[in-house]
C-alpha cells in the first residue's frame, strides 16, 4: 500500500528503465540539492529538461520536499510556471544500501544565470529584456499569491529558468504551501520545508520563524521579499551572499528603485503586492514589453489596431534585442499569421525577421508558414505574398511550387482586381522555372492568352514581356505554336504603344528560337509596317529589330553560300550581342506612364481582323493613314512556305496534356491565319488619294459606297470612327435626290414588313406620346410612317 501511494504522489513511472527520455549533459547550477540535465525524448528526439534529486534514506526530508515539489508542479499550471511533462521515482540497491532518485521531466529550459551569460546583453536592450523577464515572474508570483492562495517561499535567481523562447518561468516548488492566515486555529509552521531556503533569502519574520506575524501578514509578504532578492541578483550580477547586501542599490535602475524598496519593506503588511508591481511600475513600460504583450493578446485587438501595429513592427524589430525577436517574437508572429489573427502587413515583418535566419532555419521556420498562407482567401494576404515573392521565391523547391503553391496562385489570373492579376503575372517570372510542363504549357499559357487581351494595358504589355522571359522553359513544339503569333498577331497590333514595343523587344529576345523561314515570312513582314508607328519609341525599337533580323538572314545566306547548311536556318539571339538577359517589366497598372492617347482600349479578343496601330488622337488627323499589320509581305512573288504551326494559326499544344477546364477558344488557338493582302490596285488608289485632290467618282461607285455604309451615316461621330473616312469620296447630291424619291415598291422589295405598313402620311408626323393609349388603329400608321421615315433619312445623307 505504501509503494502504491508513493507511486501516485511521487511519480508516474515504474523506474529508470521505463523513463522515455534520454539524460544528457548537466547544467552547472540548479536549485538546492537538485541536478538539472539536458535531455531528449526517445520517441521523436524533442528536447526536454530533466531534474533529479537523490537520497540514501527513503524517509529523508529532502526527498519528502522533492515529492511535494513534484505534486505542486504537476497540479499548478500557468504560462509563467515551468510546464510539467513526466516524473518517476527510482530505487536502486548497492553494497552500501538503498538509493532513491526522483526524476522530473519538463519543457526544455536552462538556468537564468546561464542564459544571462549567453545573451550578453548591454545597455537599453539588457534593461528591456530584464523588464520583460521580471514582468513574467511577477505574474507567476501574483497568480500563486492572489489567485491560488499559495506561498512559494523560495523566489530567487536559482528558482527561475529560461525556455527556448527566452521566457522566464518559475519552478522549484519544494517549499510551496497553502496560506492559512485566515484560519484562526492554525498552529505550527506554515511552510514545513522552509529550512531548505537559504538564510540570505529569508525575510525578517521568516528568519525568526514568527508564524504568528506571518499569518497576520498578507499572502504575498514572503514572496514579495523574494522578488526583491531576485531583482538584486539580476542587476548586480552576483548571487546574494547575505541579507545586508540588499541595501546596496547602486545597480538598481532608477525607475525600478522605489518599487524595489517597497518590496523589501521591513513591515510585511506594507510590502508591495506583485500584481501592483505589474500594473504601476514605470520600469515595465518599454517597447519590448508592450510589443510582446500586444502579440499575446492579439485576438482581442480590432482590425485598426492590428493594422497600425504591424505596419510599425518592421522598424520596431530593429530596435529590439535580436535574440528576443528571433526566439520570442518570431514564433508569436508565425502563429498569428497561420491562424488568421494577424493582418496582411505582418508578412513584411515576418520576412524581415526571417532574413536574419540561416538558410536551414529559414526553410524550417519561414517557408512552412508562407506555403500555408497561399491557401488563404484573404485578398490582402495574397497581395502581400505576391509583392514579396522575390524575397522567398528562390527558397521554394520546384515540387512545392508545382504542387502546393501554383494551384492557389493561378486563381489570381482571373481575379476581378487588376492589382492581383498584375502581381500574379509578375510572380510567374520566379515560379515558371519551377513548374512542370503540365502546368507550364497546359495551364499557364492559357491564362497568359487571356491576359494578352486584358482591359488593363499594362497587364497586356507585361504579359508579352513574361512570355519572352519564360520562352526558354517551353518545349520546342510549344514555342513554335505560341511565340510568333503571341508577339505579332496580338502584341504588335495592340492599341497601347508600350505593348507594341514589348512585342518587338520580345521577338528580339527570343530570336534564337526562329529559323530563317519564320523570320523572312512571318516576323519581318509584321514588324516592318511599324516603322511608321505613331510612337517614336516603337519606331526606334522596330528599326533595331529589323537590323537584328536582317543580320541573322545575312549570316544565314553567307553560311549557305559557303556550303555550311547545317546551321543556316537556326541563327538567333546568341549571335547578336547586347540582347542577353531578361526583359524588364513595362510598368504597373496602377501608374501608367504612357501618353493619354496611348491608353485606348484594346480591340475585342475574339476578332482576328487586322488592327491599326494609330492612337485615338492620331486617328482624327486626316494626314495620318492607318497602318495595316499583315503576316506576309507585299513584295514576295512566290507563295509563303507552310508554317510549322497548324492551319488555325496556333494549333493544339502537343505536350500530351488534354485540356480540362477551357475550350480551344480560351487560348491562342482562336487566332486564325492572317489575311492575305488586298490587291495592289487598292493600295495604289490609297496612295494616289493622299497625293492629289479628291475627284468626283462615278454615280454607280457613289451609290455602291453609300449602300455599304448606310448604318454609319446616321451621325457625324460615326464618320470619324471610319478609318477610311479621310480618303473617302464625298457623297454626290444628285444620288441623294434619286434616293429621296424612292418608291414604296422598292421598299417592299427590301422590307418584309412593307406589305402591312401604312401609307406615308401627308402631314407632319406627330410624336408617339400623343397617340399613347388610343387603340390599335392609331398605332399602325405611326409604325409605317416611322419605318419609311428612317429609310428616307438614311438616303438623304
Amino acid at each position: 500500500m505504501f509503494n502504491f501511494l508513493k507511486g501516485v504522489v511521487g511519480g508516474s513511472g515504474g523506474g529508470q528503465k521505463d523513463l522515455p527520455y534520454n539524460i544528457g549533459d548537466p547544467y552547472p547550477s540548479a536549485w538546492s540539492s537538485w541536478s538539472h540535465f539536458r535531455g531528449t525524448s526517445k520517441d521523436d528526439g524533442s528536447p526536454v529538461s530533466i531534474f533529479s534529486l537523490s537520497g540514501s534514506n527513503p524517509q529523508d526530508g529532502r526527498l519528502a520536499a522533492g515529492r511535494n515539489g513534484v505534486k505542486r508542479l504537476r497540479t499548478v499550471r500557468h504560462p509563467n510556471i515551468l510546464s510539467f511533462l513526466y516524473s518517476t521515482e527510482v530505487e536502486t540497491v548497492d553494497g552500501s544500501g538503498t538509493k532513491v532518485t526522483i526524476y522530473i521531466v519538463t519543457e526544455p529550459a536552462m538556468p537564468l544565470s546561464e542564459k544571462i551569460k549567453e545573451l550578453s546583453l548591454e545597455g537599453t536592450q539588457r534593461d528591456e529584456y530584464y523588464a520583460w523577464g521580471l514582468h513574467q515572474i511577477a505574474k507567476a508570483v501574483s497568480f500563486l499569491n492572489n489567485d491560488c492562495k499559495l506561498v512559494h517561499g523560495n523566489v530567487c535567481l536559482e528558482s527561475v529558468v529560461v525556455t527556448q523562447t527566452l521566457d522566464w518561468k518559475l519552478h522549484a516548488f519544494d517549499v510551496l504551501s497553502e496560506y492559512d492566515g485566515t484560519s484562526g486555529t492554525a498552529t505550527g509552521p506554515m511552510l514545513p520545508y522552509e529550512w531548505l531556503v537559504g538564510s540570505q533569502y529569508k525575510s525578517v519574520e521568516l528568519a525568526k520563524s514568527d508564524w504568528v506575524a506571518i499569518r497576520k501578514s498578507p499572502p504575498w509578504a514572503i514572496d514579495s521579499w523574494g522578488l526583491g532578492c531576485l531583482i538584486y541578483e539580476i542587476f548586480s550580477g552576483m548571487k546574494l551572499g547575505k541579507t545586508e547586501e540588499l541595501r546596496n542599490t547602486a545597480s538598481i535602475p532608477k525607475s525600478l528603485l522605489p518599487d524595489y524598496q517597497r518590496l523589501l519593506s521591513s513591515t510585511p503588511s506594507r510590502r508591495l503586492n506583485a500584481s501592483k508591481l505589474i500594473e504601476n511600475s514605470e520600469y515595465f513600460q518599454n517597447k519590448l514589453v508592450d510589443t510582446i504583450h500586444f502579440m499575446e493578446i492579439l485576438s482581442l485587438k480590432d482590425s485598426v489596431e492590428k493594422d497600425t501595429f504591424f505596419r510599425k513592427l518592421p522598424n520596431l524589430t530593429e530596435q529590439l534585442p535580436r535574440q528576443i525577436v528571433l526566439k520570442k517574437l518570431f514564433p508569436l508572429l508565425t502563429s498569428a499569421l497561420e491562424y488568421g489573427s494577424a493582418a496582411a502587413p505582418a508578412l513584411t515583418a515576418l520576412l524581415k525577421i526571417g532574413s536574419w535566419l540561416s538558410a536551414e532555419e529559414y526553410t524550417l521556420k519561414v517557408l512552412p508558414t508562407i506555403i500555408k498562407l497561399f491557401a488563404s482567401n484573404d485578398r490582402a494576404i495574397r497581395v502581400a505574398l505576391l509583392q514579396h515573392i522575390d524575397q522567398y521565391g528562390e527558397s521554394l523547391s520546384a515540387r512545392v511550387v508545382d504542387e502546393q503553391v501554383y494551384p492557389h496562385v493561378a486563381t489570381g489570373f482571373v481575379d476581378t482586381s487588376s492589382i492581383l492579376r498584375e502581381l500574379t503575372l509578375k510572380s510567374m517570372l520566379i515560379m515558371a522555372p519551377k513548374l512542370s510542363q503540365r502546368n507550364l504549357s497546359g495551364s499557364l499559357l492559357k491564362y497568359l492568352s487571356k491576359l494578352q487581351v486584358d482591359e488593363e494595358p499594362a497587364i497586356r504589355t507585361n504579359t508579352t514581356i513574361l512570355l519572352g522571359n519564360i520562352a526558354s522553359f517551353l518545349n520546342d513544339g510549344t514555342r513554335k505554336r505560341v511565340l510568333i503569333n503571341a508577339f505579332t498577331v496580338r502584341a504588335l497590333r495592340d492599341t497601347f504603344s508600350p505593348a507594341r514595343g514589348a512585342g518587338v523587344m520580345a521577338l528580339c529576345a527570343t530570336s534564337s528560337y526562329y529559323d530563317t523561314t519564320e523570320i523572312a515570312t512571318r516576323i519581318l513582314p509584321n514588324i516592318v509596317v511599324l516603322t511608321i508607328d505613331p510612337d517614336s519609341d516603337v519606331r526606334s525599337k522596330v528599326f533595331q529589330a529589323v537590323d537584328q533580323f536582317m543580320q541573322i538572314l545575312k549570316q544565314s545566306n553567307e553560311k549557305s553560300n559557303a556550303g555550311d547548311t547545317a546551321h543556316a536556318g537556326s541563327l538567333g539571339l546568341a549571335s547578336m550581342p547586347g540582347n542577353a538577359g531578361l526583359l524588364e517589366w513595362a510598368m504597373s497598372s496602377l501608374t501608367l506612364k504612357g501618353k493619354p492617347s496611348d491608353q485606348a482600349p484594346i480591340a475585342a479578343s475574339n476578332s482576328v481582323r487586322p488592327v491599326t496601330t494609330t492612337t485615338a488622337a492620331s486617328s482624327e488627323t486626316p494626314s495620318m493613314a492607318p497602318v495595316r499589320v499583315s503576316s506576309s509581305s507585299d513584295f514576295a512573288d512566290a507563295p509563303a512556305p507552310p508554317s510549322p504551326t497548324s492551319t488555325d494559326g496556333w494549333g493544339e499544344i502537343e505536350n500530351g496534356i488534354h485540356e480540362e477546364q477551357y475550350s480551344d477558344k480560351d487560348g491562342w488557338d482562336d487566332i486564325e491565319p492572317l489575311e492575305e493582302p488586298k490587291p495592289s490596285s487598292v493600295l495604289a488608289n490609297i496612295q494616289a488619294a493622299q497625293k492629289r485632290p479628291v475627284s468626283q467618282p462615278k454615280p454607280q461607285a457613289a451609290t455602291s459606297l453609300r449602300s455599304k455604309s448606310t448604318v454609319k451615316a446616321v451621325s457625324t461621330k460615326d464618320e470619324d470612327d471610319d478609318l477610311w473616312g479621310s480618303i473617302a469620296v464625298p457623297t454626290p447630291k444628285i444620288a441623294s435626290k434619286s434616293l429621296k424619291v424612292k418608291t414604296s415598291g422598292a421598299v417592299e422589295d427590301d422590307d418584309p414588313w412593307a406589305a402591312i405598313a401604312a401609307p406615308p402620311p401627308t402631314t407632319k408626323v406627330k410624336p408617339l406620346s400623343a397617340g399613347r393609349g388610343r387603340g390599335t388603329k392609331a398605332a399602325a400608321p405611326k409604325l409605317g410612317a416611322q419605318r419609311i421615315n428612317r429609310t428616307s433619312s438614311s438616303g438623304m445623307q
